[in-house]
């Protein structure tokens, strides 16, 4: 289901004061610590308002389903240049919390790869019908999921899921260590994203990867989560594109438009 929650405070200068187009910060992060921290209390009434809100959810779309997910707890300055982010082990579930009145529901956290071709356009993808955001336009990327117990959330593991989410979504591949910290946005909502640059790609190259991954994916009998890729060069053309966008997604062209 869509991942909002309400916002978890200002972010504060890293390398620059955060600007807040559309309602979304964004900070140049040359540095990201994790750190983690227990989940927060829910009350017994909390808990079975989210429940039934959760099986409303899943009746309305079997896709849904109740996996392990992380949530942002804190996002703070880390010195110069650096943020710290301190997370939680949840499950979607947990964001059903948005929808229970007086309830404090955690950020989600995820990770996009920021794809450009070699014409200076960037690749932005549609959700197909049966995600939990339909028809929205966004970055190729998804919520992130939490370690296994001998692991370690840190940039290296987010570079990886942040390339794995690349080639499920657009048929991609990617070189983890290829992948840069870019961004760090947090939207209207609270939710918070990492967002990845990744190396330019032919423009070609990106169409066929794209067109294949649909071609197996519809061979196979399933829909891929992405139903149409696009590649923009500004936010005009953003804008024409139609239907709803990701907060974060406009203010991103813009800076990587703007150099």
């Amino acid at each position: 289901m869509p991942t909002t929650s309400t916002p978890a405070g200002n972010i504060g200068p890293v390398t620059e004061t955060p600007r807040r187009p559309f309602g979304v910060e964004i900070v140049a992060a040359h540095r990201l610590r994790l750190v983690e921290a227990p989940a927060p209390h829910v009350s017994p009434e909390d808990r079975l308002a989210v429940d039934r809100i959760w099986d409303d959810a899943v009746r309305a779309n079997p896709s849904f389903f109740d996996g392990p997910v992380v949530a942002c707890a804190e996002l703070e300055p880390d010195g110069p240049h650096g943020l710290v982010l301190t997370w939680v082990r949840t499950t979607y579930r947990s964001y059903a919390m948005r929808l229970v009145p007086g309830a404090t529901p955690l950020p989600a956290l995820f990770v996009c790869v920021v794809q450009p071709t070699d014409d200076g356009r960037l690749l932005v993808g549609r959700m197909s019908s049966w995600t939990a955001a339909p028809g929205r336009w966004q970055l190729p990327g998804g919520s992130v999921e939490p370690p296994e117990d001998h692991e370690a959330l840190d940039v290296t593991a987010l570079r990886r899921h942040a390339a794995r989410e690349l080639i499920e979504e657009t048929g991609l591949d990617a070189v983890p260590d290829d992948l840069t910290l870019w961004l760090v946005t947090r939207g209207k909502h609270g939710n918070v994203g990492v967002l990845f640059l990744a190396p330019p790609r032919p423009a070609s190259l990106v169409r066929e990867r794209f067109a294949a991954l649909v071609a197996s994916e519809t061979a196979l009998g399933r829909d891929p989560e992405l139903d149409r890729m696009a590649l923009v060069r500004s936010h005009a053309e953003l804008a024409g594109l139609g239907g709803p966008q990701a907060d974060y997604l406009e203010p991103v062209v813009r800076r990587f438009t703007a150099g």
